[in-house]
């Protein structure tokens, strides 16, 4: 029997209530000897994060779980949805169009005012090999949001702890171009006027480095449940931000999905 696991947070911005490292709880993490079988997943789930990556005040949501992949076609809440280049049992080169991160007005001290959800072109390159999946991605931010960029880095190792229970602990970090650090976590003038907040322009770096363990049970042939856990921990000059009330924060997934 072939396990699949399916998690979920839409890459750092669906309803604005995910923190960026938490799109490595990845809809399309499977077992190395599944990952490029062609399968349709979907589901519903429950998120508990923080409104703002950093902030003081945390969101429960529904979410979605969505994993397709069928040929080259994919969409899932970590790349969104694309096509696969090249497709191999050792490699995977990808390109897509995918959420980009962004908070509401009220989840920010008031003046700051909000950063919308916006839209953002991926490319990303996995390597599979001996059980450990290396991804290293690339979103550049083209609508709303921040428009700007983020690369990110995670490594995993599924682990077969039973023939229906898979665990798959990541560990994981982003950088962020200059224009996203600013948008996300500076002040500008004229938001320190309204605000009474220092300005702050944090400039080009690492900005958050996240573990994350998921455990993937296969309930029946075709249903799926899946909790995540994250710790997710704000790095650089954006840790400093005047937004940042904490730099460590959780944040956690469940969900229930249906494999056709």
């Amino acid at each position: 029997m072939k396990i699949y696991t399916i998690t979920a947070c839409a890459p750092l911005a669906l309803l604005t209530a995910c923190p960026a490292p938490a799109q490595e709880i990845d809809a399309a993490a499977q077992t190395d000897a599944a990952h490029n079988d062609d399968h349709v997943i979907l589901g519903m789930g429950a998120l508990y994060a923080p409104a703002h990556e950093g902030g003081d005040t945390y969101r429960a949501l529904p979410m979605p779980a969505i994993d397709i992949k069928e040929g080259r076609f994919f969409a899932n809440l970590r790349d969104g949805v694309g096509a696969n280049l090249i497709d191999t049992d050792l490699l995977t080169l990808g390109a897509s169009l995918t959420y980009t991160q962004g908070y509401r007005a009220k989840d920010v001290p008031a003046g700051v005012g909000a950063v919308k959800l916006g839209a953002g072109a991926r490319g990303f390159l996995s390597l599979h090999d001996q059980g450990l999946i290396l991804t290293l991605g690339m979103t550049q931010g083209f609508a709303g949001g921040t428009k700007g960029l983020i690369a990110d880095a995670s490594l995993s190792y599924p682990i077969a702890a039973t023939r229906r229970l898979t665990l798959i602990p990541t560990i994981g970090t982003s950088w962020a171009n200059a224009k996203f650090n600013n948008r996300y976590f500076g002040i500008d003038a004229a938001q320190a006027s309204a605000s009474g907040l220092n300005t702050y322009a944090p400039d080009a770096g690492f900005k958050d480095a996240s573990g994350i363990l998921t455990a993937s049970y296969q309930l029946t042939d075709h249903i799926l449940l899946s909790a995540s856990g994250v710790v997710t921990r704000v790095l650089g000059a954006d840790a400093n931000s005047p937004l940042v009330a904490h730099k460590t924060q959780p944040s956690g997934f469940l969900s229930v999905a249906y494999r056709f």
